[in-house]
């Protein structure tokens, strides 16, 4: 899907979390003589059948009612009248506008006919989150879908045109959750979709999500959804330091938090008995980046003790300054211990 990365980092904003791929179980950074290593999560693994639901047809549903019954009326007696004045009989510019609208319903009946868009759009978010993990390429993969098939089986399917159905409570046993998913026409009448996937986990925990476009568009912003959602750092993220354990507490109420100071950053940090992190230890866990458990500086302003704030932009001579010369930057911050 050669298209996926420019649409993803134009909409999407792929870009701004992209970090350096880790490929070695430790990162090394001579300059600060550091070793850092990201615990890994508990990886998710999900039924690789989606079933999906064709619900309402909103462009049906909004042609019948979005206009009222006078409106309608109206608009057919315009084009009645319309044929009329091009020399049909009254009759005939009736059937004309009927047989129109017929047509108009069988080209939609054909396009909807079988079980193509369930299995399309199934095949363009499996795929999408492949090709985000091969742009992104974090050292653990969290989110895959299980494959309970021998190759021989699975190859006996695909010839008899099935899908992989069949499920046992000894492969339930080994996923985290199922996916499944509804689709229906937009009320926009053009070829767009209104997607909905839902992902029930073992824990009875859902998480839904949903995008309107065209049907690949719907699909790969739904994929980039689940990408987030499971490999992005989650707190508390445990992180190895030259040998020592570094937790990333997050901040009171959020992962990552605003402060009016640094000053109110470090009183947050220690109600939760946390602290703020180091210069280094920022610039160390934005190596690691969202998708490997730590947390990307991008271009935001962060707080440091001691009244101080790191700036990645202002490198020069140091990106440690003080507040004002933040230009009235929001101020970023989250808690380790």
């Amino acid at each position: 899907m050669p298209v996926l990365r420019s649409r993803y980092e134009s909409r999407t904003e792929l870009s701004t979390f992209r970090t350096r791929p880790l490929r070695s179980m430790c990162l090394r950074a001579p300059a600060l003589a550091w070793a850092l290593c990201a615990v890994s999560a508990s990886a998710v693994t999900l039924w690789p059948t989606i079933p999906f639901i064709r619900g309402q047809d909103l462009c049906q549903y909004q042609d019948a009612y979005g206009r009222s019954r006078s409106g309608q009326r109206k608009e057919m007696i315009g084009q009645v009248s319309q044929l009329m004045a091009m020399g049909a009989e009254t009759r005939d510019a009736v059937q004309t506008i009927m047989t129109l609208d017929k047509l108009i319903d069988q080209q939609r009946q054909m396009a909807r006919i079988g079980s193509g868009m369930d299995v399309t759009l199934e095949s363009v978010i499996k795929s999408s989150v492949d090709q985000i993990y091969r742009d992104t390429q974090p050292k653990d993969r969290q989110l895959s879908f299980f494959n309970p098939t021998s190759l021989i089986d699975l190859l006996t399917e695909l010839k008899e045109q099935h899908r992989q159905e069949r499920v046992d409570a000894k492969q339930l046993a080994r996923l985290s959750g199922i996916a499944w998913g509804t689709y229906t026409y937009g009320p926009s009448c053009n070829n767009d979709i209104l997607l909905t996937l839902h992902v029930t986990m073992h824990s009875g925990e859902t998480l839904n999500y949903s995008a309107k476009g065209d049907p690949e568009w719907a699909a790969q912003t739904v994929a980039m959804m689940l990408f987030r959602q499971f490999q992005a750092t989650r707190f508390p993220s445990n992180v190895q330091v030259n040998g020592s354990r570094l937790t990333l507490v997050g901040a009171p109420g959020s992962p990552v938090s605003h402060a009016p100071s640094p000053a109110m950053a470090e009183k947050a940090c220690a109600n939760v008995k946390a602290r703020l992190p180091t210069w280094e230890e920022y610039e160390m866990l934005a190596m690691l980046g969202d998708w490997n458990g730590g947390v990307s500086l991008k271009h935001d302003v962060w707080t440091l003790s001691g009244g101080k704030v790191l700036s990645p932009t202002l490198r020069n001579p140091s990106p440690v300054r003080q507040p004002e010369e933040a230009r009235g930057e929001d101020l970023h911050f989250y808690c380790v211990r």
